[in-house]
């Protein structure tokens, strides 16, 4: 039996819990971005501190933001066009509200990225375009004060060994897709899970850590790969299984037997060493399950791609302008293509989990360099982004400018990483 406590928010039964997959579910064909900028003082390059991130929140125009608070201390503010955020070690994130043409996100980004430089002057810093500090580590940047990050700060360590590299050096980009059904949304997930080692690694952008080249041509998606097993990487090897009909429900079983890192009620916030499944049917001192919950419980789970009422791809290291535009053309190019979906999934059939695991593991080091089984991952990079190319030309509204950029890279065999060493 599940323990009750007469709340309308509570959780009666386990079916539940795949509603909120089922209410993503629509027609529209809409793109989301969120975007992290790292902030460096001028004078030594190191990382700006929250104080001075606070000034540069305060400076953005009060008639069009709403300063977002947790007890006195500015976190975000939010707009018509989206919500501005601080990361763990006060990166700043703009989250775009969906919009439909990459014109309108590069519009709306491009303004964003305009005001953040000029407000970054004011505390004598730059907007840094690449995915990691490039002197400053983790010992050296405190945790704003924000409790979600102070209960992710003690529990993480316990699973991994880079979870301060992640939450306090590092930067990305992530695109957001609709999708029009739970088969859709699957198989949305699944290809975009198989592609993302490959598309990452193009994007590969944080080779110097602590003033010191590296050897990786992504430290930061490197720092991924050691954060907490229970709920980065790819979700489930079900999902490489061809025959294996994946389901909301079987992503639901996954996050059941994912610890919990904290209980949160209003302001209070309690630790909470038990998976969702044991919280949900036996409770954890005297605090029963209810929805807010669990999708609070959904936010903290980070796999590479990421399923919540839409679907999230998340592991680009964040570029500079025209990079940073090319991350949601692409995808747009391939998820709302059933043709393009169609391709792709014949090309990669012939790989299995464990071949993607790998890939996993050395794109990061070697960026298109790397190989999936014997096939170098460049080549697979330049065909993919010509289906995306020749989608978005034939769609007729100019969006295929936008991977432009990346061809350039590809053309000489190269990734943002290299410009940087």
């Amino acid at each position: 039996m599940l323990l009750t406590n007469n709340t309308s928010d509570f959780i009666l039964n386990k079916e539940q819990l795949a509603e909120i997959f089922f209410s993503g579910c629509k027609s529209q064909e809409n793109i989301g971005v969120e975007s992290e900028k790292i902030l460096i003082y001028k004078s030594n390059h190191r990382a700006v501190t929250y104080k001075d991130i606070s000034v540069v929140l305060n400076s953005f125009d009060e008639s069009e933001w709403e300063k977002i608070f947790e007890n006195d201390n500015i976190i975000g503010l939010k707009s018509d066009i989206g919500t501005i955020s601080i990361e763990p070690g006060s990166q700043i994130e703009i989250s775009l509200n969906p919009l439909n043409k990459i014109s309108d996100i590069s519009e709306k980004l491009s303004e964003f990225y305009s005001q953040l430089r000029l407000y970054a002057e004011k505390i004598d810093a730059i907007v840094w375009d690449y995915g990691i500090q490039p002197v400053s580590t983790f010992e050296d940047i405190s945790i704003i004060p924000k409790k979600r990050y102070e209960y992710m700060t003690k529990y993480l360590p316990s699973k991994g060994l880079t979870p301060f590299i992640m939450m306090r050096e590092t930067a990305g980009i992530q695109a957001n897709f609709d999708y029009k059904s739970e088969e859709d949304a699957i198989r949305k997930l699944r290809l975009a899970i198989k592609l993302s080692p490959i598309i990452s690694s193009i994007y590969s952008n944080s080779p110097i850590r602590n003033g010191k080249k590296t050897v990786y041509k992504s430290f930061r998606n490197n720092a991924w790969l050691h954060v907490d097993e229970d709920r980065c990487g790819y979700i489930s090897r079900k999902l490489f299984d061809k025959n294996y009909h994946f389901t909301f429900n079987d992503y639901v079983e996954v996050l059941l037997d994912v610890p919990l890192i904290f209980i949160q009620r209003g302001g209070n916030y309690t630790e909470a060493p038990v998976t969702f499944r044991e919280f949900m049917y036996k409770g954890y001192k005297n605090l029963h399950a209810n929805l807010s919950d669990w999708e609070n419980h959904i936010s903290l789970f980070f796999p590479d791609v990421r399923l919540k009422s839409y679907i999230e791809i998340r592991n680009h290291d964040a570029q500079n302008e025209k990079m940073t535009f090319s991350v949601p053309a692409f995808w747009k190019g391939i998820i709302y293509n059933d043709e393009a979906i169609s391709e792709i999934e014949k090309i990669l059939e012939k790989y299995d989990y464990e071949d993607f695991m790998e890939l996993r593991k050395t794109s990061p080091v070697s960026g298109i360099h790397a190989k999936l089984k014997n096939m170098p991952v460049i080549n697979y990079v330049k065909e993919f982004f010509d289906i995306s190319y020749s989608v978005l030309k034939s769609d007729k509204q100019n969006e295929e400018k936008y991977l432009e950029p990346v061809y350039e890279y590809i053309t000489f065999k190269k990734v943002p990483a290299d410009d940087v060493l």
